[in-house]
């Protein structure tokens, strides 16, 4: 049953932790980051495997890499020297472990420096793309093909290799592209492996995870499940556990596995801040409660945040009054449903490895929630609200999130959502929002999903939405004159939302979207559309 409240106006972790103490992690590959922008891709590739990966800083000890036991390690690339003064370098004593070790790119030229070897600065930089000759198709470079295409970023190159190592491949500018210590299980690489310009990277990481380190693919989406509904239980025991749901793809398969595991235990709140697209307050209730029957507090809230951003322009300080808000809503109705022990969030692993926020009970060693970090960004929770987390998405990148959501049955509605900011639809009206501007923008935003949707197109893009321009322009409508606002038309494809670009959309589809928007939407009498990527643009507008 659906309960309605109307409320009225007035790092973390970036080390070794519990999270690898569970089965599924013994079969996992260790991955230092030295600064290289491609750490997480390499997480992604290994996990293609269907092998688990995480990511550890540098500075993590033989003796903490010794205690997590993992299969392997793989050196990532960074952007420093290997001779620079401040350049980062590992614990020595990892090369004595025992275990096998990959060295990509500045992880390489740290294991030829560190085990007696010279790196030197190249007469002739790398980058971009490279041929790759192999000298040694054994090992690392199997069903690697001869004159494959990989990606080079380097600057220093490895001149002389120490002791017990060979050279497995060269290219036109690099005499050591790869190289390999057989009998220690040591390798490295010049180039990037794990980027979609290497053609036989893939390939190699197979080579490693499988045949090197012997890993058997056990990261499946059903153990997730499995191991993540058994820990849940024995955290959570007989307490009571909120969870703020947006409608998202996080939260909704969070709220779903929590379910799963805690049953009623369980409350999920839904604050309606008016910023929504049409019909997904009702459709998410709807699915939640009637299709699901998993309840969900529903707290209308729309009159209040509409008057706490009323006359603002600045985007930020838009962003800071709903942030605001929704803290104070959220407060209030906790509160009123409470006490609860656990706050539910639906933390990423990508989440996990950017941030160095980690807030801990000084009394029990437990994190505890003072900010929450959801799909709404809204900042700190008042301290006295200190929640226990929960938080078993923590080690999930979010093509592996849409897996678990499809394994546990959600609808492909929310597996496929586009990415929609916190603040909704308020920071796709430019200046002030008012309740004629949502209205406006609501209705050509629900033209634009709904023609890529019948035109069967809606997951060729990464995000697909309309923007409404707080300026009018001159129009003829019927013979008459108009003056009315423009809509901007933004529709992008992008892997993870960091870079993007805007997408190549047939004139046909452009032509009937206009069309309808102009016709059916009062108050609008032009389309434009965004050609902007980015960088140097944002995706949102504001």
């Amino acid at each position: 049953m659906v309960t309605t409240s109307t409320t009225k106006g007035t790092e973390q972790e970036n080390s070794p932790n519990k999270s690898l103490e569970n089965s599924l992690n013994r079969q996992m590959i260790a991955i230092l980051d030295f600064g290289s922008q491609y750490s997480e891709l390499i997480a992604r590739r290994i996990r293609e495997t269907q092998v688990y990966s995480e990511v550890l800083s540098y500075r993590t000890t033989a003796e903490q890499i010794r205690q997590l036991n993992p299969k392997g390690i793989i050196f990532s690339g960074g952007p420093n020297s290997v001779y620079d003064s401040h350049a980062p370098q590992c614990d020595p004593e990892i090369w004595h472990l025992g275990i096998p070790i990959l060295g990509v790119c500045y992880g390489m030229q740290i294991m030829v420096q560190q085990l007696g070897g010279q790196v030197e600065t190249a007469e002739r930089g790398e980058y971009g793309k490279a041929s790759l000759y192999i000298d040694d198709p054994t090992d690392l470079l199997t069903n690697v093909e001869d004159g494959s295409t990989m990606w080079m970023s380097h600057g220093d190159s490895c001149v002389e290799l120490p002791e017990g190592f060979e050279k497995l491949a060269h290219t036109d500018n690099t005499s050591c592209a790869a190289i390999a210590n057989h009998e220690k299980k040591l390798f490295g690489v010049q180039f990037h492996p794990e980027v979609v310009h290497s053609q036989g990277g893939i390939a190699l990481i197979r080579n490693f995870v499988y045949h090197i380190c012997n890993c058997e693919p056990t990261w499946t989406t059903e153990a997730f499940v499995e191991e993540s509904i058994r820990e849940i239980r024995a955290k959570v025991g007989d307490k009571r556990v909120l969870l703020a749901l947006s409608g998202g793809v996080d939260s909704s398969t969070l709220a779903f596995l929590l379910h799963k595991a805690i049953g009623d235990k369980l409350t999920c709140m839904f604050i309606d801040q008016g910023f929504m697209r049409k019909g997904e307050p009702e459709r998410l209730v709807e699915i939640f409660d009637k299709q699901f029957h998993i309840p969900v507090e529903y707290v209308l809230a729309r009159d209040r945040f509409l008057a706490r951003i009323e006359g603002i322009i600045d985007p930020e300080e838009k962003r800071r009054r709903i942030g605001h808000e929704f803290i104070q809503v959220f407060e209030e109705e906790s509160q009123r449903l409470g006490p609860f022990d656990y706050l539910a969030q639906g933390t990423l692993y990508p989440d996990v490895i950017e941030s160095a926020d980690s807030n801990v009970d000084p009394k029990t060693g437990e994190r505890v929630a003072v900010k929450i970090k959801s799909h709404h960004n809204v900042g700190g929770l008042p301290e006295k609200l200190r929640f226990k987390l929960v938080e078993p998405l923590r080690k999930l990148f979010k093509d592996e999130v849409r897996k678990v959501a499809r394994s546990i049955n959600l609808p492909e509605e929310i597996v496929n959502r586009h990415p929609f900011p916190g603040p909704g639809l308020a920071i796709r009206i430019i200046g002030e929002v008012t309740s004629e501007r949502l209205k406006i923008l609501r209705k050509a935003d629900y033209i634009v999903r709904e023609e890529i949707k019948n035109n069967g197109v809606y997951n060729d893009f990464w995000q697909a939405f309309a923007v409404l321009l707080p300026i009018r322009s001159v129009g003829v409508m019927g013979d008459k004159r108009t003056y009315a606002h423009p809509i901007v038309l933004r529709l992008i494809k992008s892997e993870d939302g960091m870079t993007a670009d805007w997408a190549r959309v047939p004139y046909d589809l452009l032509e009937t979207i206009s069309n309808r928007i102009v016709n059916e939407v009062k108050g609008v009498n032009r389309v434009v559309y965004d050609i902007t990527s980015k960088p140097p643009g944002t995706i949102e507008w504001e």
